[in-house]
């Protein structure tokens, strides 16, 4: 458990039932609000090596970019969210290209920035965010090629989820070439919880079913805990993370 002034933050992250390995890894600084939640691919320990460098590498950057500016805009944090991921990929893409143990590697990326009554959620891949009050609302969406077939109308919800590019990332850190970065500001009112996850929980839960924990389980700690069982229970096919903040604010 982390906590800050305005949040608690907790955490479970695990191999799950068929993969040897963990590549999922995590961040959290309460006091800065900041969270973030890396899923690596590539083959043998090269996707460990990618989401471990973007929970050391991205929150330094971003830090340094928000240390740097004038006015903390909301574009201008917005922006600089961008340019730390963005150059994050840049960078482990050209390390890759360096380094013949980490050729095709990458990671997908969610993080959370929470300023004051706002949030700035960034995402690269298929890790998602979530705001949960009373209900539950999808803050990001899949970079997958199943989800871009959705948002076509190509394909249902319930066909992309069985669609086997479901898996077919079209934008992650790592990526050649410049990574277009998602950023969403979520205006936060009154106490909620942000969750951060890799697909290893929404590709074994359904959203109702992961609503439904946070509703029941009113400590972060528990939630985190019980969605990692169920992810398990369910098959536990990938490795899974799991991240609950609870924002404490009114207003």
């Amino acid at each position: 458990m982390k906590s800050g002034p305005e949040c608690v933050v907790h955490a479970a992250s695990d191999v799950g039932r068929i993969r040897s390995e963990n590549q999922d890894a995590w961040f959290a600084d309460a006091s800065q609000g900041l969270f973030l939640v890396a899923d690596g691919m590539g083959g043998m320990t090269a996707g460990g090596v990618a989401a471990k460098a973007a929970v050391e590498i991205i929150p330094r950057m971003l830090f340094d970019g928000l240390a740097a500016l004038k006015m903390k805009t909301e574009c201008a944090v917005s922006a600089a969210m961008r340019s730390a991921v963005a150059g994050f990929s840049s960078a482990l893409y050209e390390r890759s290209k360096r380094d013949p143990r980490l050729e095709g590697t990458g990671t997908t990326v969610v993080l959370a920035l929470v300023q004051g009554r706002s949030a700035f959620i960034a995402n690269l891949g298929d890790s998602r965010a979530y705001l949960f009050k009373g209900g539950l609302r999808q803050l990001t969406e899949d970079h997958s090629l199943a989800a871009v077939l959705q948002r076509l109308g190509k394909i249902t919800p319930e066909q992309a989820a069985l669609h086997p590019g479901r898996n077919t990332l079209t934008r992650f850190a790592g990526m050649e070439g410049k990574a277009e970065v998602d950023v969403k500001l979520v205006h936060l009112k009154g106490p909620c919880r942000l969750l951060l996850c890799s697909d290893g929980l929404t590709g074994m839960l359904s959203d109702e079913r992961i609503e439904a924990v946070l509703a029941f389980e009113k400590d972060g700690e528990a939630a985190c805990r019980r969605l990692v069982e169920e992810s398990n229970e369910a098959g536990g096919k990938d490795n899974v993370t799991v991240m609950v903040a609870d924002l404490r604010r009114s207003g």
